[in-house]
């Protein structure tokens, strides 16, 4: 063991910052372990558990290796800190790893050659593509809802019991599974990202909202297969076999159910089937092409880019309409039902909503009349000009010479409604003359405003009406911590401690050691004449450059200069 940590000591020292902390996170080293130098690590990897827990995020492959003798270098056994530069397994690894094939020695066994993938019918084909496109359908509904208001995330990492409960009631997912399936895949793809409170769009994920569902699900595509586990890709970028996933970590307790997350997930955009069937589109992604969207788009309901807008205030889309089409009508009506044949409702609010994402009576027209195959109706544009007409009847802006919010309107009941709704209370609104003003932000007094239903504006300096966007890329996503700035702290203190280079570092570590445990130790001692003499001493003190320890044999404290021990060993 002794010989162990002072290898696997010299072998972390002598790797690179970025190597080490990408040693140190595949391991799941804590940032705060309270280790002093490179013998300190090297003695807390060799730690029996420590091996376990390194073996179980080995493949199959990756484990016969290790067992086996045969030279791991360079492999995810390396980046593990098990081998050393030659491939070696140190010999605590190896004989964990003989425990291991003791107690599950078909682990260590190579795994049952896989059949051929099926061909799948064409039904199982159509089925698959329609997956995808209801897959897709969801995930853009739960990315316009992390837009607006972002997803909270609980202390362990879930998402909220009342976000997922919004999101229930909103029709955007049907189970709690559909939820964390449709982030995984919303994250691999980067389209949100999980923030230290909440899941936030990326500009990515906007980006995706607005391109056909061909382009939307090549992105999801491509993003599965790169996020797939080493144990599941292939040397040529793609994956193997899905009848081979469930055994491609055999000493991971979780795997079994990762296994199945990552099948279900890959069923759900129509990438895999549940019978080992292989569709024509993936193929290509398997093999580690790129991803083949035209074989998909054939199979994908055709989008349509026309609706009939009713006099009952709604809009029928025959078909499934283009996204981004879907997604400007989604901002100025509510989607009333979610089929290959939507429905949509105008109202007065969500016609007020569009306007405050910057729309006009004038831009809701246009768009409206390039969109309808039947005209706008009357009723249609009179709820358009009605809300136009109310639209700004109340504005807030920022007083320049005070720094203070300001609520006005030409409405003074309205204003004076304002200064008494309770729901308002957290803006200490103060009456000033004919207006309403508030130590809080200008932005934060439209949308508190705005969500208890005014009809409200935001001024700009000159007083010209601005665009107020509430969306989670207004702030910028927060940059996740690389490993090496995650161990920074960590790496500098190892290297601060005891030198591995030479015999140096290794002894005054054994000296340490024996200190602290009052252990008795053999150190030889070189004398002036340079001959060498053995002595047993029962450590007891060890600090500027001289070893304290009583000798037993003469009876006598003893006082010895570090740098005349040669060597160290226990008696």
């Amino acid at each position: 063991m002794a010989s162990d940590a002072r290898a696997l000591a010299t072998w972390l020292a002598a790797r690179d910052d970025v190597v080490l902390a990408d040693a140190l996170t595949a391991r799941g080293v804590s940032s705060s372990v309270g280790w002093h130098d490179f013998f300190d690590a090297a003695e807390g990897l060799l730690e029996p558990g420590s091996i376990d827990r390194a073996l179980t995020r080995l493949s199959r492959g990756e484990l016969i290796a290790l067992a086996t003798g045969e030279s791991a270098a360079g492999g995810n056994a390396a980046r593990l800190a098990l081998v050393d530069d030659s491939g070696r397994a140190f010999s605590a690894v190896t004989a964990r790893v003989d425990a291991a094939v003791a107690a599950h020695p078909d682990a260590f066994e190579p795994a049952r050659p896989v059949t051929s993938p099926v061909a799948p019918d064409a039904h199982a084909v159509a089925a698959a593509a329609e997956r995808a496109f209801t897959t897709a359908g969801a995930l853009a509904d739960l990315l316009l809802a992390c837009l607006h208001a972002p997803l909270a995330r609980t202390g362990a990492g879930p998402v909220s019991a009342a976000d997922r409960r919004r999101l229930a009631d909103a029709g955007a997912i049907a189970a709690p599974e559909d939820l964390d399936d449709l982030l995984t895949s919303a994250a691999a793809a980067g389209l949100a990202v999980a923030r230290a409170r909440d899941w936030a769009v990326t500009e990515a994920g906007e980006r995706w909202l607005a391109t056909p569902t061909r382009e939307r699900w090549a992105q999801i595509a491509e993003g599965f297969r790169t996020a797939l586990p080493r144990g599941l890709r292939t040397s040529a970028g793609g994956f193997v076999a899905t009848e081979a996933w469930s055994s491609a970590y055999p000493l991971d307790p979780d795997w079994p159910a990762e296994s199945a997350r990552l099948r279900r997930i890959g069923a759900r955009w129509g990438l895999l089937g549940s019978d080992g069937e292989e569709f024509p589109w993936t193929h290509a992604l398997r093999a580690g092409a790129p991803t083949d969207a035209a074989a998909m788009a054939s199979h994908l309901p055709a989008e349509i880019d026309r609706v009939y807008l009713q006099a009952d205030l709604t809009a029928i889309a025959p078909g499934p309409l283009a996204p981004a089409l879907d997604l400007r009508l989604r901002s100025l009506a509510l989607r009333e039902s979610r089929a290959q044949a939507s429905t949509y409702r105008f109202t007065a609010e969500s016609l007020g909503a569009g306007m405050t994402d910057g729309e006009t009576a004038e831009s809701i027209r246009q768009f409206l009349a390039t969109l309808s195959l039947t005209g706008i109706p009357q009723p249609l544009d009179y709820l358009i000009e009605s809300t136009a007409a109310r639209h700004g009847l109340v504005r807030v802006r920022t007083h320049e010479a005070t720094g203070r919010t300001r609520v006005e309107s030409a409405d003074h009941a309205l204003l004076a409604t304002i200064a008494v709704d309770q729901s308002l209370r957290a803006l200490g609104l103060l009456e000033e003359g004919d207006v309403l003003t508030s130590r809080v932000a200008r932005d934060a007094v439209y949308w508190t405003l705005a969500d208890a239903r005014y009809p409200v504006v935001a001024l700009d300096p000159t007083g010209a009406p601005e665009s107020v966007h509430r969306r989670a890329t207004v702030a910028p996503i927060e940059p996740r911590a690389t490993p090496l700035q995650t161990y920074a702290r960590l790496i500098a203190t190892l290297r601060g401690g005891h030198g591995t280079e030479g015999e140096t570092g290794w002894l005054e570590r054994e000296l340490e050691q024996a200190v602290r445990a009052r252990t008795e130790i053999v150190v030889v001692v070189r004398m002036p004449d340079g001959s060498e003499r053995s002595l047993t001493l029962e450590a007891s003190g060890l600090g500027g450059g001289r070893l304290r320890g009583r000798d037993r044999a003469a009876d006598i404290e003893r006082t010895l200069p570090v740098s005349s021990i040669k060597s160290v060993r226990s008696p």
